[in-house]
C-alpha cells in the first residue's frame, strides 16, 4: 500500500495502538515483569564534534545529553571511523568497514540481526547510508531515509516507513522530530510485548544543510560574535576541568592543517562578516540542541515504561566536524528550507576541540567521538570518565554480551567474519578490561593505527607521523624522525590488517 501522506495517527491505528490501547497499564505490567534481558538504545548523531556537547566543554545547551552523562559514563578515547557511511557499516556490525558491506555481504550480521535471534524487537528510525534498507538487515520496523543527506524540512525519495516510501504535506516536518516521533511510536508498540527491544536511532543532526526551527536558532544569535578563537579556548579550558583531557596537551592552532580542499581560517579579527558567521554557527547549535531536546523525549518515554534502570543507553557520534563548503545558496542565509548551507572548516575546527583536522582523517579531530553509556542498573558511580580506549566495533559486542547470547559463525547458510569488537561490559561496571592489541583506520587513503600511547597516521601519500598519546594526543610534536624503529613496528602491524582485512572495497 502507499503510504503517501502517512500519518503517525494511522500508523497507530495499523499497528492496533489507538489512545484507549495505550493507556492499558495492565499490558505494560505484564510486559514489565516478563522483560529480563536489558534493553538497548543506539543513538548516533551526524557529524557531530568531540567538544560540542556541553559535558564535552562545549557551550551549546545539551541538558538531557549532560544528564545522561552525570549519571553514566563517558569515554575520553573512543573512536570512530572518520566518515559517515564507514561508521555505519562498522557499528551495525562489529567489523572494520573495509570488511563489511551491509547493504549486499553475506559474510556479516547487523546487531539488529543478532538481537533478533535472542528475542528482541528491533527498531531503526533515522538514517541508513548503508546500502539496501533496515527490514533487510534485521529490523521490525523502520522509519527514516536511506541515503545520506537531505533537507531537513522536506523528505526525499529515499524516505521509508517499513519498507514503503513516504511523503509528508506536513508544513512542520522536521526530521530531527520526526526521527523522533517514528522512535517513540515503536517503543510504544514493543513497549507491549513480552520481550525486550533495541532501538536505533540514527540523527541526520548536525550534518548539512544547515537547517533548524527558528525558535531554536534564536537562542544562539549573537553568542559566536565573540569568534573561534576565543570559543575554542573557552572550550579547551572546560575540558582540562573536567578531566576529559590533559593540561599538558597544547591545544592545536587555528587552522593547523592547509588542504587544497579547506580556506584559511583567519584570526577573528580580521573577518569582515562577523554576524554572518555568528549566523552559522548559531543555526548548527540549534540543530544539537534540537537533538538534544528529542533525546529527552526518548529517556522521558523510557520512564514512561518503566524501562529506565533495565535499559542501556549509548550516544555517539558517526565522524568529527565537517569542513566540506556546500554553499549552494550564497545569497540565502542558513536556517530556513530554502537555503542549503555549511558552516565549514572555520567553525568545525571550534567543534574538534583541541584536536587537528576534520571528518574523513584519521588525525584526532576526524575519528574521535564523545561515547556517553547510561545504564543506571550497572552503571553505579555516575559521573564517570574512563580514559580506556573503545572502538565503533565494541558497540555489537557489548549487544551480544549483555544480551546473553552469541555472535553466529553463519548466517542463513553463509559464514560469518569473525568478530572484531571487544565488549565494553566490564568498564561500565567500572573494571579494567582488556582491550585491542592495536586499532586501526583507512579512509581515502587518511590511514592510522593506535597500539597502547602509540599512534602513527598519516593524510594521503605523506610520510608516517608518530605520536605519543599519553603526552601529546594533539598530534603537534611528530617523533617518526627520532624513532624509525617504532614507526616500523607500526607499519608492520598496520600491513599485516590490511592484508588480513582483504581490503578490496573502498567506501
Amino acid at each position: 500500500m502507499s503510504i503517501s501522506n502517512y500519518s503517525r495517527r494511522d500508523f497507530l491505528k495499523a499497528v492496533g495502538l489507538g489512545t484507549a490501547s495505550l493507556s492499558m497499564p495492565n499490558l505494560l505490567s505484564a510486559a514489565e515483569s516478563n522483560r529480563k534481558k536489558p534493553n538497548i538504545v543506539l543513538i548516533l548523531a551526524d557529524d557531530l564534534g568531540f567538544s560540542d556537547l556541553g559535558c564535552y566543554g562545549g557551550e551549546i545547551q545539551t541538558p538531557n545529553l549532560d544528564r545522561m552523562a552525570a549519571e553514566g559514563l563517558r569515554f575520553s578515547q573512543f573512536y570512530n571511523c572518520a566518515k559517515c557511511a564507514p561508521t555505519r557499516h562498522s557499528i551495525l556490525t562489529g567489523l572494520y568497514h573495509q570488511q563489511a558491506d551491509v547493504g549486499k555481504g553475506k559474510n556479516c550480521v547487523t546487531i539488529a540481526e543478532v538481537l533478533r535471534r535472542a528475542g528482541y524487537s528491533t527498531l531503526a528510525s533515522g538514517k541508513w547510508h548503508v546500502g539496501g534498507t533496515p527490514m533487510d538487515r534485521g529490523f521490525e520496523r523502520y522509519f527514516g531515509m536511506l541515503g545520506g543527506s537531505c533537507s531537513f524540512f522536506v523528505p526525499d525519495n529515499t524516505f521509508r516507513l517499513d519498507r514503503e516510501p513516504f511523503t509528508t504535506n506536513d508544513k512542520n516536518f522536521y526530521t530531527t522530530n520526526a526521527f523522533t516521533d517514528y522512535a517513540l511510536d515503536f517503543l510504544d508498540e514493543a513497549g507491549h510485548k513480552d520481550k525486550p527491544f533495541f532501538l536505533y536511532l540514527a540523527y541526520n543532526a548536525p550534518h548539512y544543510p544547515l537547517h533548524a526551527l527558528p525558535e531554536d536558532i534564536k537562542k544562539y544569535r549573537g553568542k559566536y560574535l565573540k569568534g573561534w578563537d576565543r570559543v575554542r579556548k573557552e572550550r579547551y579550558r572546560r575540558m582540562i576541568r573536567m578531566g576529559l583531557i590533559d593540561k599538558k596537551w597544547a591545544m592545536s592552532a587555528r587552522g593547523a592543517d592547509k588542504h587544497k580542499s579547506f580556506s584559511d581560517i583567519p584570526p577573528w579579527d580580521k573577518v569582515k562578516d562577523k554576524k554572518a558567521e555568528d549566523l552559522n554557527m548559531a543555526v548548527y547549535a540549534a540543530m544539537v540542541d534540537r537533538m538534544d531536546h528529542n533525546i529527552g523525549r526518548i529517556l522521558n518515554k523510557l520512564k514512561q515504561l518503566k524501562a529506565t534502570d533495565n535499559t542501556l543507553v549509548m550516544f555517539l557520534s558517526d565522524n568529527g566536524g565537517c569542513p566540506y563548503e556546500r554553499n549552494k545558496t550564497k545569497d540565502i542565509p542558513p536556517g530556513p528550507a530554502q537555503s542549503y548551507r555549511t558552516y565549514d572548516s572555520k567553525w568545525a575546527n571550534v567543534s574538534n576541540t583541541p584536536f587537528r583536522l576534520y571528518k574523513r582523517f584519521s588525525h584526532e579531530g576526524g575519528s574521535a567521538t564523545p561515547f556517553i553509556a547510561h545504564w543506571p542498573a550497572v552503571i553505579k558511580k555516575g559521573g564517570t570518565i574512563t580514559h580506556q580506549l573503545g572502538h565503533i566495533i565494541d558497540v555489537m559486542a557489548t549487544c551480544v554480551d549483555i544480551a546473553g547470547t552469541k555472535y553466529p559463525t553463519n548466517y542463513e547458510g553463509h559464514k560469518i567474519t569473525k568478530l572484531e569488537g571487544k565488549s565494553l561490559l566490564p568498564i561500565f561496571k567500572g573494571r579494567k578490561r582488556k582491550g585491542h592489541d592495536a586499532i586501526f583506520w583507512e579512509y581515502m587513503r587518511n590511514k592510522a593505527v593506535r597500539k597502547g600511547k602509540w599512534k602513527l597516521v598519516t593524510v594521503g601519500d605523506n610520510p608516517w607521523e608518530l605520536y605519543n598519546m599519553e603526552t601529546d594526543r594533539t598530534e603537534l610534536n611528530d617523533l617518526s624522525a627520532k624513532m624509525p624503529d617504532k614507526v616500523a613496528e607500526l607499519a608492520k602491524l598496520y600491513d599485516a590488517w590490511v592484508l588480513r582485512c582483504k581490503m578490496v572495497k573502498q567506501i
